[in-house]
């Protein structure tokens, strides 16, 4: 940067691990400036809101995204939401560039008959429940005494697992109070874990299956007839011990549990059954081929719930005005480079993170996802003249609209009640899961900063 030039301005729109990563990449270059624009009052998008409650190692990744949040050359702008709150031409005018990094938040439907009766419901709306995001508060009725998760990947586990966990285990992590009063209203018994192939071709993690062994109070029910053919001599490690501990559980001693985690492969769902809420859920028997392709066998079977999970993917939402892949449920891009139609780059405006490349990979896979998009855009940065040093600033464009956007120390404030609020309860943290009082807490007054 030689002297008289100002800063290079991006926008990173997104402040999950996705957007915090790219973020992180563009601050540790010495001439760039990044405002992280967030919907919600909070950042860290699905490590706070996706991750499960009882997973506090892989929820500890929070203290690396808040060292990148603290970083002098980025700034937080959380409560605002482009398409609403400032436009897609706004950003343009007021960055050099701009990465979306907005997730995949719209579960993929089954697409069956009575899908829509109360009573069937998204992983989403479940999970982000229970993890205390402003949008679900409401929650979901607990008094399904048998339940059909659909999907066979760690999504799905983690529901089945917290349906049966007993209270005082949940009491220990960072749900909020609401939830935690809610689960005495609990009366799962039986959780019937659906998926459409067999056992090795399941996506569970095994430290995830292994874990679900472990809760006391549970037993796991594994059909013998579902493992027989299970084939693993080209298997890799993981599928081989999620095999390994299904065949311990098919040929073990039941426990005396009250509730059951039954595992139900080789069947898909054809009909969600029920008048004015979901009564059962009817099956039908699959067959699978060498490559992994399935088939209806004509073989149908009807098991009564009274609640029904979708956990079978994710995919992006559409963003005003930029291109989308409507099949693929992503951005379209080159590299980082958002294209239009005919695959040419639109000027400035990139895309990283599930948005980018689907719902997959862990959470680490978003930082080498970022630093690609990241190298293009700074390629591109070099090419290019920067805005004009009295170009439109962001905080000129909220100020002419109603919304009042949530800072730094906003979010610490946030930060700060939720430990207070745990510590009073006995655990690390209670999240706080309704719009209003996050965003009064942000937007009060710092007494203790300012005191009389």
């Amino acid at each position: 940067m030689t002297a008289g030039t100002r800063p290079r301005r991006v926008a990173v729109v997104g402040a999950g691990p996705a957007g915090l990563f790219a973020a992180d990449a563009l601050a540790s270059q010495s001439d760039v400036d990044v405002d992280v624009v967030e919907r919600l009052p909070t950042p860290y998008g699905l490590v706070r809101y996706g991750v499960a409650p009882d997973h506090p190692t892989i929820k500890s990744v929070v203290h690396t995204l808040q060292r990148v949040l603290d970083h002098e050359r980025i700034r937080f702008i959380g409560g605002i939401e482009v398409g609403r709150d400032i436009l897609r031409a706004d950003l343009l005018e007021c960055y050099d560039a701009v990465v979306y990094t907005t997730g995949a938040a719209i579960d993929r439907r089954l697409g069956i008959p009575g899908e829509d009766l109360p009573g069937s419901v998204s992983a989403t709306e479940f999970v982000s429940w229970y993890n205390g995001h402003p949008d679900f508060e409401r929650g979901l009725p607990l008094d399904a005494e048998s339940v059909a998760v659909i999907g066979a990947g760690n999504v799905a586990l983690d529901v089945g697992r917290i349906l049966v966990r007993p209270r005082e285990h949940l009491a220990r992590t960072d749900v909020p109070a609401s939830v935690l009063a809610r689960w005495n209203e609990n009366r799962t018994l039986d959780v019937h874990v659906i998926g459409r192939r067999g056992p090795e071709h399941a996506k569970f993690s095994s430290k995830e299956l292994r874990e679900l062994g472990l809760i006391a109070e549970v037993d796991r029910v594994v059909r013998p007839a579902d493992l027989v053919g299970a084939h693993e001599p080209t298997a890799d490690r993981r599928t081989r011990a999620n095999l390994d501990l299904l065949r311990e559980w098919s040929a073990g001693v039941p426990r005396p549990s009250a509730r059951k985690v039954r595992f139900r492969f080789f069947r898909t769902p054809v009909e969600i059954i029920g008048r004015t809420r979901v009564e059962a859920v009817r099956l039908e028997r699959l067959t699978v081929d060498g490559s992994g392709a399935t088939a209806g066998t004509g073989e149908f079977e009807t098991i009564p719930v009274q609640l029904v999970v979708r956990a079978v993917g994710y995919r992006s939402a559409a963003l005003p005005g930029l291109p989308f892949d409507a099949a693929g449920g992503v951005i379209p891009h080159n590299g980082g480079r958002i294209v239009d139609g005919a695959g040419v780059p639109l000027p400035g405006e990139y895309v990283a993170g599930w948005a980018k490349r689907g719902a997959t990979g862990v959470i680490g896979t978003n930082k080498s996802d970022a630093r690609e998009t990241v190298s293009a855009l700074l390629d591109d940065l070099a090419t290019t003249a920067a805005k004009r040093p009295a170009g439109q600033r962001i905080e000129d464009v909220l100020a002419a609209g109603p919304a009042r956007w949530i800072d730094h120390e906003g979010w610490r404030r946030i930060d700060r009640e939720e430990l207070g609020r745990g510590a009073r309860e006995g655990r690390a943290r209670s999240k706080i899961p309704d719009w209003a009082t996050l965003t009064d807490i942000a937007l009060r007054a710092t007494a203790e900063r300012f005191p009389d």
